[in-house]
């Protein structure tokens, strides 16, 4: 098993219905151990716990469901 790392995006990803549609996606991606959005924060912030997926991948992934990713720095 590889290193846990810990990405982070800032999203238009805004309510539990736009929640409800990255779900499937990002569930059954492999590579992904752990998500969440913090749809409370402006940034709308989603953090990816990766076992192996990269931040790229992540981002595309998120643009295939029509919302956008950009790597938030903190």
């Amino acid at each position: 098993m590889e290193n846990i790392k810990r990405f982070q995006f800032k999203t238009n990803i805004n309510c539990g219905g736009c929640i409800a549609k990255v779900k499937p996606y990002l569930d059954q991606t492999p590579g992904i151990a752990h998500w969440e959005v913090d749809i409370t924060d402006q940034n709308k912030i989603l953090t990816v716990e990766s076992d192996g997926i990269s931040e790229e991948e992540i981002m595309e992934i998120v643009g295939k469901t029509g919302y956008r990713a950009e790597p938030h720095r903190t």
